[in-house]
């Protein structure tokens, strides 16, 4: 029993020392994922960085709003990085991190950053944590719009709905600022 315990502990250090995950309004930026990474053993760093975009169907965007309940968020994340790692197992380093609060225009929202000796892995790898991230971590997006188009939605991820997983097109019900400040 005792030495169960000290394995999982041993590969719960070892996973630690391979994943940079974090959830917060003040995320590390992509150069810090980026040297975290880094791995002499490896020949490839690949890197996804979802900003924050100013349109979305002809509507101005102000910024994106994030909530989440950390501590699942990252419990899920790490479950991810796991996941990712069993299913490319030469990666060597995972770098998940989402912000929290608000994100305006131009900047980042989400850095994943994976190394592998070779790039198909680490490509491979960052395709599927940005995909699977969409699809699995506790994390809800606001659209908050500007001009004429004052107001905001909250935006379901197409690559989730109803328990599964599956695209749709989410029917947008805007929220005015007035019915923000009802609230």
């Amino acid at each position: 029993m005792e030495e169960s315990i000290r394995d999982d502990n041993a590969k719960t250090a070892k996973a630690d020392d391979r994943y940079l995950i974090e959830v917060s309004e003040n995320m590390p930026s992509l150069g810090q994922c980026y040297e975290f990474v880094e791995d002499p053993s490896c020949g490839a760093i690949s890197s996804f960085v979802g900003v924050t975009r100013d349109n979305f169907n002809g509507k101005q965007v102000a910024k994106l709003s994030y909530e989440g309940y950390v501590p699942m968020a990252k419990k899920e994340l790490h479950k991810l990085c796991d996941d990712a790692t069993a299913q490319f197992p030469s990666v060597a380093k995972i770098a998940a991190v989402h912000i929290l609060g608000d994100c305006p225009v131009g900047k980042a929202s989400v850095i994943l950053c994976a190394s592998s000796p070779h790039r198909m892995e680490s490509i491979h790898c960052v395709e599927f944590l940005i995909n699977e991230l969409k699809a699995r971590i506790p994390i809800w997006k606001r659209e908050v719009y500007e001009g004429d188009d004052a107001g905001s939605v909250w935006k379901e991820n197409m690559e989730w709905k109803e328990g599964r997983r599956q695209r749709v097109m989410i029917k947008e019900q805007n929220t005015t600022n007035d019915d923000v400040a009802k609230a």
